[in-house]
């Protein structure tokens, strides 16, 4: 199963990536749940799902016991269940998680970023393919809310800002914590010396380029999906994307099949 973190400066375009990630992995079989921890729910746009402004409900999280966590989940109610229960169903059977809502007091949050946190920790590894939008920046992203990934995406722009934010994000390969795979995407590039200059910028590869796509801006106009306007060269990006990304599971089996490391 592939578990992947999108991050990124705000407004590079992680949310319209991971969402449109989450329904095309989908359509090669297997479940997927689409995590978003992020407080502005776009990636629920990009997945063609009603945004929900409702916070985690007050019953769902109790305070923790001595010593352990500040809030949990209430008891008899479980990763597996809080999933059937609150997650929301989407186009392409994409299960749908949103964590990030802002929506009242800040304790309300912080109710809901920890039943995230158990949630991701707890949950069947073999059960779902788990795709998830990180808030924009670095703070959430340093502080481990990628530690459920296998993969941790690297959205940038090639501009100075985008690549400045990317690559703070490129530190997190020291943490002990940190994903077995540390990858850059590029977004909103129109030609090779755009992927050349991040590349260079970032010291390493990008492994997936996105183009700018016209037809993405006319989708965000209309709080659509972009795979349900007009897909095209964004579209056929992130499908291409998937692929890499398979790809490189795919050849961490046959190491490990090989004894090789």
């Amino acid at each position: 199963m592939i578990r992947i973190a999108f991050a990124g400066k705000g407004g590079a375009g992680k949310s319209s990536i991971s969402g449109s990630f989450a329904r095309l992995l989908s359509r090669r079989g297997g479940p997927v749940l689409a995590v978003d921890s992020d407080p502005l729910p776009g990636m629920a746009y990009s997945l063609g799902i009603a945004v929900d402004d409702h916070p985690t409900p007050d019953n769902v999280v109790v305070e923790g016991p001595e010593g352990g966590p500040k809030w949990v989940l209430r008891p008899g109610l479980d990763a597996a269940g809080f999933i059937d229960t609150y997650a929301s169903t989407g186009p392409d059977d994409v299960r749908y998680l949103q964590f990030g809502n802002t929506w009242g007091h800040f304790q309300t949050l912080q109710r809901g970023q920890h039943a995230w946190s158990q949630v991701v920790r707890e949950m069947d590894p073999a059960a779902w393919n788990v795709v998830g939008d990180l808030p924009g920046g670095t703070r959430q992203a340093m502080f481990g809310w990628a530690k459920y990934a296998d993969v941790l995406a690297v959205v940038t722009e090639p501009t100075p800002k985008s690549l400045h934010v990317a690559r703070r994000l490129l530190n997190i390969t020291k943490a002990e914590w940190a994903p077995s795979q540390v990858v850059v995407v590029a977004n909103r590039v129109d030609e090779d010396e755009d992927i050349e200059r991040i590349s260079n910028a970032l010291d390493r590869p990008v492994i997936g380029s996105v183009p700018n796509d016209p037809a993405v801006v006319e989708a965000d106009k209309l709080a659509l999906s972009p795979l349900d306007h007009r897909p095209g060269p964004f579209v056929e990006a992130i499908e291409q994307l998937v692929g890499v990304v398979e790809s490189t599971y795919d050849m961490d089996d046959q190491r490990a099949t090989k004894g090789k490391p």
